[in-house]
């Protein structure tokens, strides 16, 4: 499973021009199930993310995570993150899981997430979207569960 994770202040995402989920300070996070992604890499991945020492403390050092500030996130699909650009300009998915399965990880993250204590919103998944965001730094992170972590 892979994730773009993005410290916010704000964020939303559209379909059809009506707001399906947004947040106020914490993160965005765009995520893609992977094919071979276990039923533990979802939660795994939530508990990393929300461990995530991004905010700042009192110092101004990041140092705090969004467990520690009580912000929120707003979890999108993106499929496209599993792009496989190896063999010329035009991007392909295959690595990415099928729909199905994509669905089932998808909420199995946001889920987790939300077990955590943590307020989520969620875009539509499958959806055209239009997300709108402020990145707050920026801060922006990869995370992989098929990496070292």
């Amino acid at each position: 499973m892979r994730a773009l994770v993005q410290r916010v202040t704000d964020a939303a995402v559209r379909v059809d021009n009506e707001i399906v989920g947004e947040t106020g300070p914490g993160l965005l996070i765009l995520v893609c199930a992977m094919q071979g992604d276990s039923d533990t890499d979802g939660p795994a991945l939530a508990a990393k993310i929300a461990k995530l020492r991004i905010f700042a403390d009192d110092d101004g050092r990041m140092n705090r995570s969004l467990l520690d500030t009580g912000g929120s996130a707003l979890i999108v699909s993106q499929f496209t993150l599993a792009a496989d650009t190896s063999r010329g300009n035009r991007p392909g998915f295959s690595s990415a899981s099928p729909p199905d399965e994509g669905r089932q990880s998808y909420t199995a993250f946001a889920d987790a997430m939300a077990a955590l204590g943590i307020p989520v919103a969620r875009g539509r998944f499958g959806a055209d979207m239009k997300v709108s965001l402020t990145n707050d730094g920026p801060v922006t992170i990869w995370l992989d569960t098929a990496q070292p972590r």
